[in-house]
């Protein structure tokens, strides 16, 4: 490249990271205000100052007793509620970005490879046979598991597994498992279990308690970080097959190592949660339009704006009304008009219209 060449290019990059850095840096700014704002409001209001102090009172001495009412709604019921929140709105929308980019299809979600339902399945006989805690996560992440492996063995033909396959065999596994579940439905009490099973797979996180969260913690923290450190791969398996393979990628492995890790993120968001669309569809198209299609700088804004997007989702859902509502309910409201506008915009880009 001739010095005019090098003289032109720097300039623009520095612009563009100076971009990202003001992107991120109110991403972050968002994210901080929603949690703080989730902590604070409900029902029982506390102060921002109060709050703070007592979050910061948990950190450094977790040990000491609760006395005060606002100590046991801020530290027992809202911090481990707004963790799980914003740690499953980051696992979900950085599943979604990395399956966009494996597939190389923004309309694909986490939800594409049958893990949500396989997941929701697990949830619902555990609800039907009377099990629950620790039991009942269990078979929620071994139900999003099996459905994965069925996945596999279904798109693997000829001792190869295409991107197709794989999108065609999620579809079949997650009509199964969506059946099978409308059977648990059909059969369950409709007195006691029915409800239980049907509030469970709208989503939500009125049950949120410190033993959940720190249950599904490992799964969310680990699968989020993994994919992270897998942006460069994915930045390379986006490509066509035969450049990927150029570059010295083995795609089908590193595809089903990110498929694996969607499925621990899916599986361990599901166990404690039910099933909440959407996120990993929109927030990554989001992502996409303030940062580009660059992964190594994608995927930690999707991870913002995911945590962010539910907190805000989940405070809506618990304050809006006197009973609280659904969280798949709000997402799907909020998020079905938000994916339409953005699809017509990446429409008109493509074909100028």
């Amino acid at each position: 490249m001739s010095a005019v060449g090098e003289g032109l290019v720097a300039p623009r990059r520095f612009r563009a990271w100076s971009r990202n850095a003001l992107v991120f840096a109110a991403l972050a700014l968002l994210c901080c205000i929603s949690l703080v704002v989730s902590i604070c409001v409900g029902r029982f209001g506390v102060p921002v100052d109060r709050a703070l102090a007592l979050v910061w009172q948990g950190l450094t001495d977790p040990s000491q007793p609760l006395n005060a009412m606002d100590e046991r709604i801020v530290l027992l019921i809202r911090a481990p509620r707004v963790l799980l929140a914003a740690l499953a709105g980051a696992g979900l929308a950085v599943s979604g970005a990395a399956l966009q980019g494996v597939f190389r299809n923004p309309l694909v979600a986490p939800d594409i490879l049958g893990i949500s339902q396989g997941a929701a399945f697990g949830g619902a006989l555990a609800i039907l046979l009377g099990v629950w805690g620790m039991p009942m996560i269990g078979m929620v992440f071994a139900a999003g598991m099996v459905a994965l492996m069925l996945v596999g063995l279904l798109a693997r033909i000829g001792g190869r597994t295409e991107t197709v396959t794989v999108i065609l065999s999620g579809l079949v596994v997650s009509s199964i498992f969506a059946a099978v579940v409308s059977l648990l439905q059909f059969v369950a009490d409709p007195d006691s279990s029915l409800p239980a099973i049907v509030y469970w797979l709208m989503g939500s996180f009125a049950s949120t308690t410190w033993p959940r969260t720190l249950t599904a913690i490992p799964g969310l923290i680990l699968g989020t970080a993994l994919l992270w450190s897998l942006r460069f791969r994915l930045n390379i398996l986006s490509l066509e097959e035969a450049e990927a393979k150029s570059l010295g990628a083995r795609t089908e492995r590193e595809r089903w190592l990110i498929f694996a890790l969607v499925a621990v993120i899916v599986g361990s968001q599901v166990a404690v949660s039910g099933i909440i669309g959407w996120i990993g569809i929109v927030i990554p198209h989001a992502a996409r339009l303030l940062v580009g299609h660059d992964h190594r700088v994608m995927l930690p804004a999707s991870i913002l704006l995911g945590a962010t997007f539910t907190t805000i989702i989940d405070t809506l859902a618990r304050t809006a009304t006197a009973a609280e509502i659904p969280l798949g309910v709000i997402t799907a409201l909020v998020g079905a008009p938000i994916f339409a506008l953005l699809l017509r915009r990446h429409y008109r880009e493509r074909t100028g219209r």
